[in-house]
């Protein structure tokens, strides 16, 4: 006997702090029926195996650990009528926003949201995304597996660690093994400047005087049952290898870790419109996708630096949801802002309407001296400038406009120029 559909006002895929923002603005919004949908067996998602510092300082003003960052939102979740589905996997996302979901207890069952917020969040590139040559030992990780494991499950991936990238989980990684008596030979990064936050460069590395190759790559893995050792190459100004200046390393375990991308499958079934920059949808300020109804939020939409923010595009994300799911569809004219020189990425790509301070959030290209971010027309008239004096593409910039100052219908950019450093 078939199943009748479950209907309901909001629906949040995920329930990591985007998510539960999400879902916590949109019943605080007036949305009665609000589902929660989650695969893992607790609410929080990557947060529960970040046991570091460091979560909360701009939004809670506190120095809180991942659990204690998540938990201050779950709190919030049990006094809303928010129904959370846990062991709950959402197999296909469909234009018309319905969504099919398998679970232990209610097998395969379809919902049927008036809105949707999209909040997967991102996952790792692996090894086959870098193509590292040599053969495929045990031991070779991401770290974020790494810290599941050691986190999460007790268990040490290893004893003797070499870190390729120094994303912010790499750098936390390398000196969480640290303390844990691992001998942690070395982070390896192919950039001339950490890919990660300057604070933990000084905290996890500089602070327990752990090895930092800049410019370097790991060139080959050796070992066949386990992993051995790996050669550590230099790379030239024109990007290629010096293997006659690589040298050997002895480990037993490779931790990856070498960028994030956000997890657009369900994005990508419905049809959804995708940046190329950022690797996410394209939203407006109220982080509504190309397809009416289907909201995306944190790092689904793009990769963030810091959970504060992914918390704010969260609420508000859920906030618009629910708006919609009640019926507040105001037609509105829109704006296009796209990145221009110096700019990697930007968030919104689109401002609808033109009223209310509408965030930005941006990556420079390149690390920038005495940088002046500007906001111009395609006249390349200055609508707005902002000066800070150090960019840096692992730290987003945060800039605020007021959408009365783009005409709607226009076409707009933000430039970065400065100093190269």
């Amino acid at each position: 006997m078939k199943r009748a559909p479950i209907r309901c006002d909001v629906a949040v895929i995920g329930a990591g702090p985007a998510g539960l923002a999400a879902a916590v603005e949109a019943a605080n919004e007036g949305a009665q029926n609000v589902l929660l949908l989650e695969r893992d067996d607790h609410l929080g998602g990557i947060l529960q195996q970040c046991i570091h510092s460091g979560f909360g300082l701009h939004l809670f003003g506190e120095d809180l650990t991942g659990p204690e960052y998540a938990e201050r939102f779950i709190d919030r979740l049990s006094s809303t009528p928010v129904r959370p589905m846990l062991h709950t996997m959402v197999v296909e996302l469909r234009p018309d926003r319905s969504i099919l979901a398998v679970s232990r207890r209610g097998g395969l069952q379809e919902i049927l949201p008036s809105a949707v917020v999209l909040a997967m969040g991102c996952r790792e590139r692996t090894r086959g995304a870098i193509a590292v040559p040599g053969s495929r030992p045990a031991g070779v990780m991401s770290a974020g597996q790494a810290q599941r494991f050691i986190n999460i499950e007790g268990i040490l991936p290893g004893r003797e660690i070499v870190v390729l990238g120094s994303g912010d989980i790499g750098m936390i990684m390398a000196r969480r093994l640290h303390l844990e008596g691992c001998m942690v030979r070395a982070v390896v990064e192919a950039g001339s400047c950490i890919g990660g936050l300057s604070r933990n460069l000084v905290q996890c590395i500089q602070d327990f005087g752990i090895p930092l190759y800049l410019s370097h790559t790991v060139s080959e893995i050796h070992g066949q049952s386990r992993v051995e050792g790996v050669h550590v190459a230099p790379i030239a100004s024109d990007g290629t290898l010096e293997r006659g200046r690589a040298f050997r390393l002895d480990c037993d375990t490779l931790l990856l870790s070498v960028g994030l991308i956000p997890e657009n499958e369900l994005s990508r079934q419905a049809g959804i419109v995708l940046d190329r920059p950022t690797g996410g949808p394209a939203v407006d300020q109220r982080f509504q996708t190309s397809i009416p109804g289907i909201f995306a939020a944190g790092n689904v939409v793009q990769v963030f630096d810091l959970v504060d923010h992914v918390s704010a595009c969260g609420t508000a994300a859920g906030a618009a949801a629910a708006r919609y799911a009640m019926g507040k569809r105001a037609q509105v004219r829109e704006s296009a802002v796209c990145a221009g020189a110096g700019v990697r990425s930007l968030t919104p790509q689109r401002v609808a309407g033109n009223e209310g301070m509408v965030p930005f959030f941006l990556r420079a290209r390149a690390q920038t001296r005495k940088a002046k971010v500007r906001l111009i027309d395609g006249g390349d008239a200055v609508i707005q400038e902002w000066r800070f004096p150090i960019v840096r593409p692992p730290e987003m910039i945060r800039v605020e406009v007021d959408a009365g100052n783009l005409p709607q219908n226009g076409a707009y950019s933000f430039q970065i120029t400065g100093e190269s450093s």
